[in-house]
């Protein structure tokens, strides 16, 4: 039914670029002369009334004047006239002394099944998902496209639209649209992340388009959180999303004046207590805010594409404190410095980390390279396996973070060189008391030891968690109850304090004997 839905829409929107606009000046006139020249009278009746039905048909009367954001067929609206309809929606409902509200759904998945199976199937997807939407809604709501992916719904006026039953709608959309498709003998699944705004959030003064932005930043928030989140507005929302926005506009002049720098939190040895290294930890110390939280701005410099302009910062602030800390006699054997997967598809990074490591005269045996366990486990081929791979063979060391909450294989742990296993810490929380923790975090431990690989368990908190993964074989610790992440020239003062806590207990165990 959809699909014959979208064949006769498709009809209508190219009889009606033929038989409207400025060529139909010329063509009406010398069709009615041809009928009459080819028929006599009985083709030019038939031509004079069978014209206003074939207007009909292409829906003349709804043709829109130029510049309108309303698309005729009502499927596909531009932001323009989305806002246009909410604004009617609401003045509907304010009329009625009643309620409204606006939906957004956002599908992914569109792009693979393009690439897979080709556009026009995406395009029976496309005319399938708002078929099901419109099948989905109560009579009087109303369904429209935004844009390739998303979707608008504006609801009928209700007495009853709180937050709960607006809840239970989009949960029914979201469903409607995620089940699966068969298209072309083969099923297709999509994911949809849900953003809406009920009227009765919203100031008495409030327009429709507002009512629209408000559901435009909870589905944000929703895509952030996806996939298959559902995010309903309300102002703590869009207080968070007016400083996410006036962050994006800060951030190139953090970046380029140093408000963004490293932190860096010690990582020790569980057998000798002395420092193995370092990770550096991405801080924005703001000159209004203060400490921007890492989650906060780390998503904006996704969003803005500077992921790979923030590797090249805190890779130079931290060679640069390595050696700071080499002139001051400190044995910090090596630095880590995480690398997402959008930065590790630059085909030129090897050679970027090598110009470093050589600008600063440190060895690649000083550095540490932290990769996420699923991006190992979802590169085995291309760019970012070769970036690892060589980084690898040409002597840095290759730290395997998160490990645990991936799916990466045996084989890829070999392939790719891996050093270290960083055990994630939802698998160090309170292994002192809890047995499964323990009999878990032991069998990850044995794992590594058959396979000859280091460990560093993180998210270390306390002294028997500490303890315990000493006696169980884990061969370095990190978190807070080793340190907390501190600048530069506080590491200075730390290291020198714990070489000497451990020279004092080193003096202790030889005069106790």
């Amino acid at each position: 039914m959809a699909g014959m839905t979208a064949r006769i829409a498709r009809v209508q929107n190219w009889t009606r670029k033929l038989f409207h606009g400025p060529q139909a000046l010329a063509f009406l006139p010398a069709a009615v002369l041809a009928a009459f020249w080819l028929g006599g009278e009985p083709f030019l009746v038939v031509a004079a009334l069978g014209m206003p039905l074939l207007f009909v048909f292409t829906g003349h009367s709804a043709e829109p004047t130029a510049g309108s954001p309303i698309d005729p067929d009502s499927d596909f609206v531009n932001m323009a006239g989305a806002a246009e309809l909410a604004e009617k929606a609401l003045q509907r409902a304010r009329g009625a002394n009643l309620a409204t509200g606006c939906i957004l759904l956002e599908l992914d998945g569109f792009s693979d099944v393009a690439e897979r199976a080709g556009a026009a199937t995406a395009d029976s997807m496309r005319d399938l998902s708002l078929s099901r939407l419109r099948n989905t809604l109560r009579r009087g709501d109303h369904a429209v496209r935004l844009s390739d992916n998303r979707f608008m719904i504006l609801l009928a006026p209700s007495l009853r639209l709180d937050l709960e039953a607006l809840l239970q709608l989009a949960t029914r959309l979201q469903s409607s649209v995620e089940e699966p498709a068969l298209i072309e003998h083969a099923t297709r699944y999509l994911s949809a992340s849900v953003g809406f705004c009920g009227s009765s959030r919203l100031l008495d003064d409030a327009t429709g388009k507002q009512m629209l932005e408000a559901a435009q930043v909870a589905l944000a928030e929703a895509i952030t959180n996806g996939p298959s989140a559902i995010r309903a507005w309300s102002e703590n929302m869009r207080a968070a999303h007016r400083d996410q926005t006036s962050l994006k506009s800060e951030i190139d002049r953090a970046l380029a004046n140093g408000q963004i720098q490293p932190w860096f939190q010690p990582q020790v040895c569980t057998s000798t207590g002395a420092i193995s290294g370092v990770e550096a930890l991405a801080r924005w110390i703001h000159p209004e805010r203060g400490i921007v939280p890492p989650a906060q701005f780390l998503r904006v410099l996704e969003e803005t594409g500077k992921m790979q302009r923030l590797s090249e910062v805190i890779l130079q602030h931290a060679l640069t404190a390595l050696r700071s800390w080499d002139q001051a006699g400190l044995s910090i054997p090596r630095v880590s410095v995480n690398f997402s997967d959008s930065e590790l598809r630059d085909p030129r990074l090897v050679e970027r980390i090598q110009w470093e490591l050589d600008r600063f005269g440190l060895t690649p045996q000083r550095l540490g390279i932290e990769v996420l366990e699923t991006v190992i486990a979802g590169a085995p081929e291309g760019v970012v396996a070769r970036n690892i791979v060589t980084l690898g063979e040409m002597g840095c060391h290759i730290d395997l973070d998160d490990f645990g909450t991936g799916h990466a294989s045996i084989t890829s742990l070999r392939r790719f060189k891996v050093h270290r296993l960083k055990i994630d810490r939802s698998f160090v929380t309170r292994v002192d008391r809890d047995e499964d923790q323990h009999r878990m975090l032991a069998a990850i431990l044995g794992m590594a030891d058959r396979l000859g690989l280091e460990t560093l368990a993180e998210g270390v908190e306390s002294v028997g968690e500490h303890a315990l993964l000493a006696q169980l074989g884990c061969d370095h610790v990190q978190g807070f109850g080793i340190a907390r992440p501190m600048p530069p020239d506080q590491m200075v003062d730390w290291a020198t304090e714990h070489a000497e806590r451990i020279a004092g207990a080193h003096r202790l165990g030889r005069s106790s004997g």
